[in-house]
C-alpha cells in the first residue's frame, strides 16, 4: 500500500523587473490532505491559499511522483489497463482526473 505522505513543487520564472515565484505544498494527516499555495511576484507579498479534501474525495488520489512510478510499472508490463482513471490534483491545486 503506497501513500504520499508529503509533496512539495517550486516554480520560478525569471521575468523581469518581477521574478515570480509559485510553490504547492501537499500534506496528508488522517481526515484528507491539506494544500497550501504561495504565489509571490516580485518584492509584493506573498499571496497564500490553503484548503483540505476529505479522504473520501481522494481516494485512488495519483499524485506526481506516484503517477511516474505507475507509469514505469506499465511500460515495464508493456500493457495498459482500459479506462485507467484517477483522482489528482492540479497544477492550481484543485481536484481533477488523470487519465491513461
Amino acid at each position: 500500500q503506497l501513500e504520499t505522505l508529503e509533496q512539495e513543487e517550486q516554480e520560478c520564472l525569471e521575468l523581469r523587473p518581477h521574478p515570480t515565484e509559485k510553490r504547492t505544498h501537499i500534506v496528508s494527516h488522517q481526515h484528507g490532505m491539506t494544500v497550501t499555495k504561495t504565489l509571490q511576484e516580485g518584492e509584493a507579498e506573498p499571496q497564500c491559499q490553503s484548503f483540505c479534501y476529505s479522504r473520501a474525495k481522494l481516494r485512488g488520489l495519483l499524485l506526481e511522483g506516484a503517477s511516474l512510478l505507475l507509469l514505469r510499472v506499465l511500460a515495464r508490463r508493456q500493457t495498459m489497463p482500459p479506462d485507467l482513471i484517477f483522482p489528482a490534483i492540479d497544477t492550481e491545486g484543485d481536484l481533477c482526473t488523470s487519465s491513461y
